[in-house]
């Protein structure tokens, strides 16, 4: 009966297809011998000196349902222990009394586990092949006289068979996993070939490592450009939980690939198993490392990924055991792929490096303001480097100076960069200043606090981007320098930069220029408008010749031709600006245009800037340079009318310029000589202004060289009628009519009257009453009474209905206005009413055009 089994079992063991099918066919040959309660096979592991469960029989297991049954079939069982060195010390099988052991100190779990759940005896017997031993099988039986000795005869002349046949599924599994492993590969290596970006590379990577631990994760870091740091390429949590914060933190940073991890990945050419919190004792200070003990991972794999000889990255990945094969397969079409793909994603950047330059050579061609040279400037540096213009810097006219001339707006405030240019400008003499200039190409400058004060100022927004590095490039013209630019970022190009600051500096220089012209346009525009307003009045011809006027015009003979300072002294209308004029005509300096400020005319905070100009960034508001009258007027006269309005603060200001001939713009560094003949005016008596504490004394006298006092109107009574006569032709003409011509009562009016408002007052009454001329004669005029005049005015009777008073005033009216109701010298005007009411009282009054209008 027992040969019989033997060949029975030895005829099954044949026919083992499936490695669980050897231990029930052996357990059910083997159970008619003797009762037992179920068997397992284990194999020793001689890596780490081992034994693990290889075959069970589920079905007959009576511990399957215990709680620790998971962790059983999984579990490692070391070979030191008192227990297991006692099977393989045996020759054959031993029958141990599970009573007598599974207290002892060192006793396998399993022991504990089956005794739990009823089981008193265990018989063991090593599996060998050769000498070589190469597991156990395990036999289990709830009788408490164990095992006979018939039964163990036969379990040992069944274990060679039993040997022989575990040592055929293991060979078949190696070969069965082989072939997985090559499927699997060749699966991969056919899902890469569709890879053409990183986005294809993600997914392939991902499906392929799930396969190999779903629940794990991984990351794939790639080489930088600086060969000394890794940064995250392609990453996977997996199922793990995970702090976003500290995986954002991990993800961007750069860290250095002698960190003591990454190091010995690339150092190996075999894939290296890092047990977490064994690394984070090694106090390495990585935050990755925190990162995967936050996740949950207990073991990574690191292995490094080579394209040829070259380093391309490395891949971590959450899993216990290594499959070196199958993980150096997949890294090595990984490499080979991210170094394809990153080559693809470098000819991609220079092709759009390339696109950007050519888009920028255009537009910087058409660059013709400042604001075109931001926008342009602003483009390029984004679409390059994800950066702006921090401040570009333009040297001064003293060339030590640096002003801000662009800057970034979300750095500075627009309105404190003008109001307080001094703090944000840079001396050419600073230390960081100077390596710029002295270096012929950009340079990276860490951001100390030394370098923040003095040259930045941007301490607050740079730590909300938390940026430390600064490029900064001179801007040269030739060997000409115009300034330097300030740019944040830590991956700037510096062949790209150089050659777009060369164009910058090409681009500057023009931007400069057209300002230059347009200044100077402005500056022509501003003189043409003199020269119209001067063109406009004929100034060329004074009326008058009594000997009053006769007085003057000697004086002015004699002071022409100098270069003294006059002071014209006369009322309001007096025609001080005509006498200004005139002097400057019979002078040497009569080929150049007279500049003429009105004192009166401005506020006292912009007289400053309109006598002496301005810098930009002088005071709020001062958006640009501009050129003020005094240098306007150089080699040139300058009238200043109305001299006794002007401030105080302003006078000490023209006193030093008239004293020393020269000056300095609002906010300007730059000393200008001046050669400007000075003409001043007033209706004032300077000498009460001075004692009065209005006027300074000194300028009064620095004024007063050579005084010329215009007489009044009622002094020159004899020039009357040659002036009305004058300002009859000239408005005569421009009003389009026939020479208008004075009454002899007309002319006694003008005659007998005071005139406060001098000739102004005059020229402005001839104007009037020449549009209000209704035939070639002007037979009265309306003056205003305080002058005491006894002309006729037609008296309305006292008896007539209101309406006709009313009627016979519209038709008077209507009658001096020659017919004109609305606009200016209409009878509206005069009547103090709207012309819709003239109109309205007209048809209400039965006034028609016959009534008043005679041709």
């Amino acid at each position: 009966m027992e040969r019989q089994l033997l060949l029975d079992l030895g005829n099954d063991i044949t026919k083992v297809r499936d490695k669980s099918d050897l231990i029930v066919l052996f357990s059910e040959r083997i159970k008619s011998l003797m009762p037992f309660t179920h068997t397992i096979v284990t194999l020793i592991d001689r890596k780490d000196e081992t034994y693990t469960p290889f075959l069970l029989d589920h079905r007959a297991s009576v511990i399957k349902d215990h709680p620790e049954y998971e962790d059983m079939v999984k579990g490692r069982f070391p070979l030191g222990e008192p227990f297991i060195e006692s099977v393989l010390a045996a020759d054959g099988p031993v029958d141990f009394n599970l009573a007598g052991i599974v207290d002892a100190p060192q006793s396998p779990a399993f022991l504990r586990v089956n005794f739990e759940k009823g089981i008193r005896h265990v018989l063991m017997t090593t599996l060998r092949l050769g000498d070589q031993p190469i597991g156990f099988i395990h036999v289990y039986t709830d009788q408490e006289d164990g095992f006979s000795q018939e039964f163990k005869d036969i379990v040992r002349r069944i274990t060679p068979q039993l040997s022989s046949a575990v040592s055929n599924i293991i060979k078949n599994e190696e070969i069965l996993k082989k072939e997985r492993e090559k499927s699997f590969l060749l699966d991969f290596s056919n899902d890469m070939t569709a890879v053409r970006s990183r986005e294809d590379l993600a997914i392939v990577v991902k499906g392929a490592l799930r396969k190999l631990n779903p629940d794990g994760g991984y990351v794939i870091r790639k080489m930088n450009a600086d060969g000394a740091t890794m940064s995250a390429y392609l990453y996977d949590t997996g199922a793990s939980k995970f702090d976003k914060d500290l995986l954002e933190q991990v993800l961007a940073e750069k860290y250095p690939i002698h960190d003591g991890v990454q190091n010995r990945i690339m150092d190996s050419y075999i894939p290296l198993l890092f047990n977490v919190r064994r690394e984070l004792q090694r106090a390495y200070q990585l935050s990755y490392l925190d990162l995967w003990e936050n996740m949950g991972f207990e073991t990574m794999v690191g292995i490094a990924l080579r394209n040829a000889d070259t380093n391309v990255g490395l891949l971590l990945l959450s899993i216990d055991e290594i499959n070196i094969p199958i993980l150096q397969g997949i890294c090595s079409q990984i490499a080979i792929a991210m170094g394809n793909i990153m080559a693809n994603e470098e000819i991609l950047r220079r092709q759009a490096e390339q696109q950007f330059m050519l888009t920028f050579s255009k537009d910087i061609t058409g660059v013709k303001t400042k604001s075109d040279l931001d926008f342009v400037v602003s483009n390029v540096l984004q679409g390059l480097f994800q950066t702006r213009i921090a401040v570009l810097y333009l040297l001064a006219e003293d060339q030590v100076t640096l002003r801000p001339y662009l800057f970034d707006k979300q750095f500075f405030d627009e309105s404190e960069v003008a109001e307080r240019e001094e703090f944000y400008s840079l001396n050419i003499n600073e230390e960081q200043v100077r390596l710029v200039f002295e270096s012929s190409q950009p340079i990276l400058l860490d951001i100390d606090a030394n370098l923040e004060v003095k040259c930045l100022k941007l301490s607050i927004q740079r730590k909300q981007r938390e940026l430390s590095s600064v490029y900064a490039s001179a801007l040269r013209l030739g060997d000409q320098k115009l300034g330097m630019v300030w740019m944040l970022g830590e991956q700037i190009s510096e062949p790209l930069l150089q050659g777009i600051c060369a164009q910058i500096s090409t681009a500057v220089s023009n931007v400069l220029a057209n300002e230059h012209i347009l200044r100077l346009k402005r500056q022509l525009e501003d003189e043409n408008d003199y020269l119209k307003q001067q063109l406009n009045t004929n100034f060329d011809e004074i009326v008058g010749s009594g000997q009053a006027m006769q007085q003057v015009y000697r004086l002015i003979s004699r002071v022409a031709e100098s270069n003294a300072t006059v002071l014209l002294l006369g009322e309001t209308g007096t025609g001080k600006e005509l006498m200004a004029k005139a002097i400057h005509n019979a002078s040497a300096r009569k080929g150049k245009l007279m500049i003429k400020v009105n004192c009166a005319a401005m506020p006292a905070s912009l007289i400053e800037s309109e006598l002496f100009g301005h810098e930009r960034g002088a005071f709020t508001g001062a958006v640009e340079r501009r050129i003020g009258k005094f240098e306007l007027a150089n080699d040139s006269t300058l009238f200043l009318d109305e001299v006794g309005e002007m401030p105080l603060e302003t006078q000490v200001k023209l006193l030093r310029v008239l004293q020393e001939k020269e000056m300095e713009r609002l906010g300007g560094k730059t000393t200008i000589k001046l050669n400007v003949r000075i003409i001043a005016a007033t209706n004032r008596d300077l000498e009460a202004e001075v004692k009065a504490g209005r006027f300074r004394s000194d300028l009064y006298y620095r004024l007063n060289v050579f005084p010329i006092k215009l007489p009044p109107l009622r002094d020159r009574r004899e020039d009357i009628e040659s002036l009305a006569q004058f300002f009859l032709s000239k408005f005569s003409k421009s009003a389009g009519k026939k020479s208008v011509k004075l009454s002899a009562n007309a002319l006694r009016q003008l005659q007998a009257y005071l005139w406060p408002g001098n000739v102004r007052e005059l020229e402005h009454l001839i104007e009037r009453s020449v549009l209000l001329a209704t035939d070639p004669m002007i037979r009265e005029f309306f003056l205003p009474q305080a002058t005491g005049l006894t002309t006729e005015v037609p008296v309305m009777p006292s008896d007539l209905p209101l309406e006709e008073v009313e009627r016979r005033h519209i038709i008077q009216v209507l009658r001096r206005c020659g017919g004109k109701i609305s606009g200016l010298g209409g009878a509206a005007e005069i009547l103090g009413i709207p012309g819709n009411t003239v109109h309205s009282k007209m048809r209400k009054l039965g006034i028609s055009k016959a009534d008043y209008y005679t041709h």
